[in-house]
């Protein structure tokens, strides 16, 4: 994960006007370079603030392949929702985005001391619900008929993860690596 660049910009329009990426994100019409520039401004305003916006890159050649945040952030409660995708398609599949999502439960849970880490996910969206699912959120509750996509209304699913969920899991926590200097464990 890195933070994200002005010259980040042109992915961000590709891949959320793409349909089959934007299919399970809250996009509604495409996005000019125009309107995704006025987006950054206002995000660079409120990162560190109300949110934390990163780039997904290879480990492999640091190639951008999605984004990932942190928002809402409620510093007084200790919570935040989570949203991320995965918008270079041939990288689907091959665990970049339960990888990420890692990486931001331990930033959240390890640098900002959150309680709770949210995040809501379409019914149809089964790939998604797995990763969250293997990274150890809980489905807490379903939002019916919430979304209306191609035509027909969709339930949304809300789940979440607390902090002692996480550290309670049987993997070692990126404040660890740097400190621990046993092999990881797949």
């Amino acid at each position: 994960l890195r933070p994200a660049e002005r010259t980040d910009l042109p992915n961000f329009v590709r891949w959320l006007t793409d349909a089959e990426t934007a299919r399970h994100l809250a996009v509604r019409s495409p996005l000019s370079m125009a309107m995704e520039e006025g987006w950054f401004d206002k995000m660079l305003a409120e990162h560190g603030k109300s949110q934390f916006l990163f780039v997904i890159c290879r480990a492999s050649d640091h190639r951008p392949i999605g984004t990932t945040d942190l928002c809402d952030l409620d510093y007084e409660n200790g919570s935040a929702g989570f949203g991320i995708v995965i918008g270079e398609k041939s990288e689907w599949n091959k665990g970049h985005g339960t990888d990420a999502l890692n990486a931001m439960c331990d930033f959240g849970f390890g640098a900002l001391r959150l309680e709770r880490i949210e995040l809501d996910v379409y019914a149809d969206n089964v790939r998604a619900r797995r990763s969250y699912e293997k990274a150890g959120f809980t489905l807490e509750g379903t939002l019916r008929s919430a979304h209306f996509s191609r035509g027909e209304p969709l339930d949304v699913h809300r789940m979440a993860i607390l902090r002692d969920e996480w550290l309670s899991q049987p993997r070692r926590k990126s404040w660890q690596y740097a400190t621990d200097t046993t092999p990881a464990q797949s």
